[in-house]
């Protein structure tokens, strides 16, 4: 099993008025990954970044990029995306023909492949991709808007992927999206996550720094509860 906690700030929720101050106050408060959004408005309603903003940013942060990719036949775009500044890569298992294919493509970029599963699609499903996959993101919320409410029965799924991973020797990462303040973030790591990506969490009232203590907070209590 893979122990190891990871804070993934969402940009989603930051303002983009000083989107480039934020981000360094998230690298500096200790936070390795910046997670970004990637949506459609096919696959999702909504529309987000694209290739432009990551490149920018690319050239001021030395986070990991865990890019996801809410879009339909994301294959077509896994090159461009490496190319750009993606560490890694997710993208959905819904929208994907031949999920096993873009792990490959993923990989061949030189990147880490993620694959992620909306709330209302059976974990078992997700279950034939894991050994291959660098990370599972199980999405909290319906996947396209920031805000929601964080779904109670998340928790059963992580449950359900985490036995499969250990029970199977695989290294997977379980990361989880939507919903998590830090309150949350220790049921999902209890479950057995270990990714938590937080976008209104963080980034409220530009509180950066005490907002990410509180995630590793809750991440040491959770494991000096494991260790006791």
């Amino acid at each position: 099993m893979e122990n190891e906690f990871i804070l993934a700030p969402s940009i989603l929720a930051a303002d983009f008025r000083i989107l480039g101050k934020q981000i360094a106050a998230v690298e500096a408060a200790g936070a390795p990954y910046l997670h970004i959004d990637v949506m459609d408005g096919v696959f999702v309603p909504s529309i987000s970044f694209g290739m432009p903003v990551i490149e920018s940013i690319r050239q001021s942060s030395g986070l990991f990029f865990d890019v996801h990719l809410m879009i339909t036949d994301p294959i077509r775009y896994v090159e461009e995306f490496a190319k750009v500044g993606a560490d890694g890569i997710t993208f959905h298992l819904e929208a994907a023909e031949d999920p096993g294919a873009v792990i490959d493509a993923i990989h061949r970029a030189g990147k880490k492949a993620g694959i992620s599963i909306k709330p209302e699609t059976e974990v078992e499903a997700v279950f034939p991709y894991l050994k291959a996959a660098d990370m599972v993101l199980v999405m909290s919320v319906e996947p396209g808007f920031g805000g929601q409410k964080f779904l109670e029965k998340s928790c059963d799924r992580i449950k359900l992927i985490r036995d499969y991973i250990d029970t199977n020797g695989f290294y997977t990462k379980i990361e989880v999206d939507g919903g998590v303040d830090s309150r949350v973030a220790r049921k999902v790591l209890k479950a057995g996550a270990n990714v938590i990506v937080s976008g209104s969490a963080i980034f409220e009232k530009g509180f950066i720094r005490s907002n990410v203590k509180k995630f590793y907070k809750a991440a040491d209590k959770v494991k000096d509860k494991k260790k006791s």
